[in-house]
């Protein structure tokens, strides 16, 4: 295991962290942003977007600063309540101006320079604290920058805040005792994906340009799906470990997330290469290009040979919305060009079982974190678990890897030698069929509620075999949520996958931003229906207003014509899909209630239901119990209100 032997720099004496949340007396003062007006719109944009604004001095670093901190004011702890960020950088705005004072001077370090970015709360950051998630290092001050997180800053990037993690990455689902339960900006409803997923529903919803997360066994790549984002799992040795709270640091590596493929590869070039604290990155050394933003080729699917792997799309009924989008994003690359290759059933599935060394390093590789921070609170995972300073959906996995006394075992060994099984499968394949990548689901159902077990992860292939492979946005699900679409290549091709995966994003350009939280820049008002109609005499009347950011749909209601003690229900029905009457969705009011109102909140589903025209009010009364129906008929355009009555 590799050691942080560098000499350690002392905490400065400014230091002062600003909390998101109020734990064991941290920081100073909760976050805050003026009620200004923030002239600059930086909601989906990229890097490069943000870069020429600077230059051509429409904005300053301070101000982009200002707009990020105010989305996050909106949507993290209101609005949605998206829950992603645990820490903000009291230094983001003193950074800013000092950043903005180099490009006044003509010095520009590149493209991140003046560029807001988050990091995952399992970096090290020298000016504020590296929880992992846990309420028991919620104070711990590690005595200097992760690797990636000091290339960052040399870039000129401004580290804006941390994010929330699924608790010390031991789970999927990103919920933590510091931070608790993180949501997608798709639908609050559900989980953002982990354990990254706290950076995952940052950069989706704009709270930064681009952010950094860590992947042991899909934790850049789940949220990368579950987001409509772009995340890459690097080869093993691509990117340092250096400073990163480790799960399992034969598995663990860290990396960019982010809305288009150009923003990762810029990122890219700034986090990766030799890390003399991190052995495993010399394999890195004369196999890295000069920039990975040379491959930003969108004609690169001509030509390419790609396979399915068709274990990994799943057969259950549970795995068929997922696998509609991707067989879907498949024929949208033989469209534009790429050889699809039929390579049938492969062993890879049983070659991946009981390969994982996770629940087997952890405890070791944690409690060699723990003593290399001298500013740790405690000194050992037992001293966690003693105390009780952590999450309760992490208790069984910690436990039982408190229990493992040895990594001197067969069974320890023979997991190891599974990797080299693994990558020498992959590699047959890609090179007996002279592939570009193989591709398959990054997960093979969407985002669960929030609270319930997330299952279909695909993650093992590039973990186990330390085979690079990138997530780029396929579509969307039946339900509304985003899909990924996971391409896996050979050793130190990173090149070549994100060559494939920008050509893909232009071909279909499928990302699009959440709608819980949109511009604060020029918002779009509030989307209103006026509906009326009637039935023998019988009628009704209703408002129904959307506010698209909250996903809530607000109504008022009333009908005439007829007795109160005659109006049975009122209800809203969705549609079949051959456009007949359908069931009951929501009931609105009950027997002897004229007059009804209320909010409902919406799921992504049912919320593109109603912008599609598939839901309708009805409501039933003694005389017409199959009800007086009207469309809910929203439009697009400019226009706000169309009244509806038939």
């Amino acid at each position: 295991m590799k050691t942080r032997t560098g000499s350690r720099r002392q905490l400065p004496t400014w230091l002062c962290i600003v909390p998101m949340v109020s734990i064991m007396g941290i920081g100073c003062t909760r976050p805050s942003v003026e009620s200004v007006d923030i002239p600059f719109d930086v909601m989906e944009k990229s890097i490069p977007e943000l870069a020429a604004s600077l230059d051509a001095e429409e904005v300053t670093s301070r101000e982009l600063v200002a707009a990020y901190l105010a989305r996050i004011k909106a949507y993290d702890r209101y609005g949605p309540g998206l829950n992603t960020m645990v820490f903000i950088n009291a230094n983001a705005a003193k950074t800013a101006d000092e950043l903005d004072a180099e490009r006044a001077a003509g010095h520009v370090r590149g493209p991140l320079h003046g560029i807001p970015v988050v990091v995952k709360d399992n970096y090290d950051t020298i000016d504020m604290p590296t929880s992992a998630g846990a309420i028991g290092l919620a104070s711990s001050m590690p005595p200097d920058d992760a690797f990636q997180v000091r290339r960052l800053r040399e870039a000129g990037a401004i580290i804006l805040g941390k994010t929330n993690m699924h608790e010390l990455a031991r789970g999927i689902t990103t919920v933590s005792s510091i931070g608790g339960q993180t949501r997608n900006p798709y639908d609050p409803t559900r989980n953002p994906g982990g354990s990254s997923g706290g950076t995952g529903a940052a950069v989706a919803a704009s709270f930064a340009a681009v952010g950094m997360g860590s992947d042991t066994c899909g934790s850049i790549r789940i949220p990368a799906a579950h987001h409509a984002l772009v995340g890459l799992r690097g080869t093993r040795g691509l990117a340092s470990g250096d400073g990163i709270v480790p799960l399992s640091t034969t598995q663990d590596i860290g990396g960019p997330l982010a809305r288009s493929v150009e923003d990762l590869a810029i990122t890219l070039d700034a986090t990766v290469g030799f890390d003399p604290e991190d052995e495993i990155t010399r394999r890195s050394e004369g196999r890295l290009p000069t920039t990975f933003t040379d491959a930003l080729d969108s004609t690169a699917l001509q030509g390419a040979r790609i396979a399915v792997l068709e274990e990994l799309l799943g057969d259950e009924a549970v795995d068929q919305p997922v696998r509609t989008v991707i067989e879907t994003a498949v024929e949208a690359m033989r469209a534009h060009g790429a050889e699809v290759v039929e390579i049938g059933e492969t062993d890879l599935s049983t070659l991946l079982q009981d390969a994982s060394v996770i629940g087997l390093e952890f405890g070791f590789d944690f409690n060699s974190y723990l003593a290399e921070t001298p500013g740790a609170p405690i000194r050992s995972l037992s001293e966690l678990i003693e105390l009780g300073l952590y999450h309760h959906v992490v208790d069984n996995g910690i436990r039982r890897s408190l229990q493992v006394e040895s990594l001197d075992t067969e069974e320890y060994r023979e997991r190891l030698a599974k990797r080299d099984i693994v990558q020498r499968a992959v590699q047959v394949l890609l090179t007996t069929y002279d592939l570009a990548a193989l591709v398959y689901p990054t997960i093979r159902q969407t985002a669960r509620p929030v609270g319930q077990p997330q299952a279909g992860s695909n993650c093992a292939l590039s973990a186990i075999s330390g085979l690079p492979a990138i997530t780029v946005p396929a579509g969307y699900a039946e339900d509304g949520l985003p899909v990924g679409l996971e391409m896996i290549g050979s050793e130190f091709a990173e090149s070549n996958l994100i060559r494939l995966a920008y050509a893909f994003e232009q071909a279909t350009r499928q990302r699009r931003p959440p709608h819980s939280t949109p511009s604060l820049v020029n918002p779009a008002p509030p989307v209103v229906v006026e509906v009326e109609q009637v039935v023998d005499g019988e009628g009704l009347r209703g408002r129904f207003t959307l506010e698209d950011s909250r996903r809530e749909l607000t109504f008022a209601l009333s009908v005439h014509g007829v007795l109160d003690a005659d109006v049975l229900f009122s209800h809203i029905h969705r549609r079949t899909s051959s456009g007949a009457t359908g069931p009951v969705l929501y009931l609105l009011g009950g027997r002897a209630r004229p007059r009804v109102s209320g909010t409902l909140p919406l799921s992504a589903d049912d919320l593109s239901r109603l912008v599609a025209g598939d839901l309708y009010v009805d409501v039933h009364t003694a005389k017409n119990l199959a009800g007086i129906a009207a469309p809910l008929a929203w439009i697009s355009g400019d226009e706000d209100i169309r009244s509806v009555s038939n």
